[in-house]
């Protein structure tokens, strides 16, 4: 039996990058992240309940750098999450179709969740 050729949808190569796609990319990867940490947080839970041994041990694997890594990972990422979310909300009533405002929306949001989270990590640094 002969093999049919069926068109193929167009690749990457054949589309320009954009902003829209990178932010939809984004996003995913975000919700992702937000759900090995949610993983990480019922560990941490379990942890607590366990008693202060496992506990300890817990809070040596968050405090260690590539613990803190993790955390201010998923803090932009949740933050991210949080404000592109509200930008689709914003879409859903019909405000900020037009080009330029999506693309200006789009900045705000990576710029708002970025400064969200470095400003939230000095707060906790700062913290007696």
């Amino acid at each position: 039996m002969p093999v049919r050729t069926r068109p193929v949808s167009p690749h990457l190569e054949i589309y320009r990058w954009q902003i829209g796609n990178t932010l939809s990319i984004l996003h995913r990867l975000t919700g992702i992240a937000l759900s090995v940490g949610l993983l990480a947080l019922v560990s941490w839970l379990a942890a607590l309940a366990s008693g202060e041994p496992t506990y300890t041990a817990a809070l040596k694997l968050l405090s260690s750098p590539l613990g803190r890594l993790a955390l201010m990972g998923w803090t932009f990422a949740f933050l991210y999450h949080l404000l592109n979310g509200i930008r689709h909300l914003c879409w859903d009533v019909g405000a900020g179709f037009e080009r330029a405002q999506r693309h200006a929306s789009g900045w705000l949001v990576v710029a708002g969740a970025a400064i969200s989270s470095v400003v939230l990590w000095v707060v906790i640094w700062r913290a007696p």
